[in-house]
């Protein structure tokens, strides 16, 4: 009976320093309608907002919320995502964020009624590149992996198989903002939910390499 006891309060513990985690993590650009519920991340996305600089449209944008900390070094972050989608370019995902003109977004975007994999890598001006899904999925896993002087960015539809779909160069060396972003540039917002947001370090992968030929 103690044992059960012990282990559930264990759990209870876990449970409550991932809430915290969450709690303790701010906004940029904070929607109007937020709320943490359950370990998750529920928002209505703020009307007519986006991440864009330059290219392409020729106007900058930088005013949709964002959710995040900040953490220097090598890193795995994912999460879950579950969207009400409604009009294009409808948006929601990670974001690694090193100032207003130097970012990478990746997350799902419902774009001529589809559902794209997609990604902004953002260094002065702004790219776009999208995978587009057979089939409207409940939800989509998202994992990006930060290694040296780059991004590998992942999507998964059961968080076991991930299809790797981008590499994107990143200031390596220097702290960066993660976490959670979403946008709605044409539309008048929509609900969004980020469950099971986890940032895991890694190893500084140049050390772990010097290691090797100095013990």
């Amino acid at each position: 009976m103690k044992k059960i006891i012990v282990i559930c309060s264990l759990i209870l513990c876990l449970n409550q320093l991932h809430a915290q985690t969450l709690e303790k993590m701010q906004w940029f650009n904070e929607p109007e309608k937020w709320e943490i519920k359950n370990n998750s991340l529920m928002m209505q996305v703020t009307a007519n907002s986006d991440y864009w600089r330059i290219a392409h449209y020729g106007f900058t944008v930088d005013d949709a919320p964002f959710f995040y900390s900040t953490y220097g070094g090598e890193f795995e972050a994912k999460v879950k995502l579950t969207g009400a989608y409604k009009a294009r370019f409808d948006q929601m995902g990670l974001m690694i964020r090193t100032d207003h003109q130097n970012y990478i977004k990746t997350g799902v975007e419902f774009v001529d009624g589809k559902f794209n994999v997609s990604t902004v890598v953002t260094h002065g001006k702004s790219d776009w590149s999208v995978l587009p899904l057979e089939k409207a999925p409940p939800f989509i896993w998202i994992k990006v992996l930060r290694r040296l002087d780059a991004v590998e960015i992942f999507y998964s539809l059961d968080d076991k198989n991930y299809v790797m779909t981008r590499n994107a160069p990143l200031q390596d060396n220097a702290p960066v903002m993660i976490g959670l972003m979403a946008a709605s540039p044409d539309g008048t917002g929509f609900e969004a939910k980020f469950e099971h947001f986890k940032v895991k370090h890694l190893p500084d992968q140049r050390r772990l390499d010097w290691l090797k030929t100095h013990q």
